[in-house]
């Protein structure tokens, strides 16, 4: 059976999935009503959400630049670097790639990975394990600030705590698959350097207003490209989620409106509820919805929020829940693989991929328990 279905090309399996799905939807809302509701919901998923998540990666753009050129980030790295060792098994200059990825995004620890004099800290399973130690700090700041606009403030920092138990879970976990297979890996050094001694050029300072007007525009600008990069996300995943996350029309019927869906998540997580309650305390089956998106894309995922609020479905428990998976899975399943390959250890991505959806279960867990302590204060 398995050698019959490695004979069909992989384009008749893309044709069938979509003509599946398609199918699907349109024997539910009527082709016209699917059509209809498909594009409205990606125009105003792009008006109202895309923009505004935009408006935030500027704001925290800035902030993050600020906080490089004035060395908030070096003082950061100092306070954490004790802690990297005891608690992910890494060295103290990870503490930079976390701050980094926090700030921006995951792909940040793979430009840091690649600079040799970072590198030459780490063991091979070390290095390799950045990957999901990054990806469980990615746009964080964004993240938080986006939960904190909602009206949510203790909440996202419960889902901060999540996150880094989660960050912790994955990281040893992965490491500890590595040194299986590769056992070889726990004394090679991932990158030998040569010091090289630093010369020092005494350039010109420029003056205090300039370096914060520079650090602002500049940080400003990544925020805008982060907040590009995000729109074929939100406009594609989460159009596609909330097909599947709704129902019909205000009147019981499908209108082609924007945000009519069939209801199959919700069905689905109705049949799951003892699970997701009992672990995440989801109290509406319509939640499940987030944690699916964040494992494409987590700025999706946040697009979804809104919606939800305006429909009565979140609470602080939600919150402090979606702050933590978002966080630590954070699109992760589109990145891994590129930055494995970055890394040039691709044969390893399965094994990131199980390791860091562990971790995020993990996430989620901790920050529902720890929303409970703290609801209880």
């Amino acid at each position: 059976m398995k050698k019959l279905f490695s004979r069909i090309p992989s384009g008749i399996w893309c044709l069938l999935i979509v003509f599946g799905l398609f199918t699907y939807l349109g024997s539910q809302m009527g082709t016209a009503n699917m059509l209809n509701t498909l594009m409205n919901t990606a125009h105003d998923l792009l008006l109202n959400t895309v923009f505004y998540i935009m408006a935030i990666c500027v704001i925290t753009g800035a902030i993050g630049r600020i906080f490089v050129e004035f060395g908030v980030v070096s003082l950061l790295e100092k306070l954490l670097r004790p802690l990297m060792k005891p608690l992910f098994n890494l060295p103290g200059v990870s503490a930079l790639g976390a701050i980094l990825t926090f700030l921006s995004d995951n792909p940040a620890i793979i430009s840091l990975a690649q600079d040799k004099q970072f590198s030459r800290y780490f063991k091979k399973y070390q290095f390799i394990s950045l990957t999901n130690f990054g990806t469980a700090f990615g746009m964080g700041l964004l993240v938080i600030v986006f939960m904190i606009g909602q009206g949510f403030y203790a909440e996202p920092f419960i889902g901060l705590f999540g996150a880094v138990c989660g960050c912790i879970v994955s990281t040893r976990i992965m490491q500890r698959f590595i040194l299986k297979a590769y056992p070889e890996y726990k004394e090679e050094d991932a990158c030998i350097a040569e010091v090289k001694e630093e010369v020092t050029v005494e350039e010109e300072k420029k003056p205090m207003f300039q370096r914060i007007l520079d650090s602002l525009l500049d940080g400003g600008r990544t925020g805008v490209d982060v907040g590009i990069a995000i729109i074929p996300g939100v406009l594609i995943i989460s159009t596609l989620v909330m097909l599947l996350t709704f129902g019909p029309g205000a009147n019981g019927e499908y209108t082609g409106g924007a945000y009519e869906g069939t209801s199959l998540l919700p069905w689905i997580g109705g049949k799951l509820e003892f699970l997701f309650k009992w672990l995440f305390g989801f109290t509406d089956p319509h939640l499940i919805a987030f944690p699916i998106t964040a494992l494409g894309a987590v700025g999706a995922a946040l697009g979804l929020i809104p919606n939800f609020m305006s429909a009565g479905w979140i609470d602080g428990n939600a919150i402090a829940v979606f702050t933590a998976i978002g966080m630590c899975w954070s699109g992760y399943l589109s990145t891994h693989t590129a930055m494995l390959d970055a890394l040039g250890y691709r044969k390893l991505t399965s094994k990131a991929i199980i390791a860091h959806t562990i971790g995020g279960i993990v996430a989620a867990i901790v920050a529902h328990w720890g929303y409970v302590l703290y609801s209880l204060l």
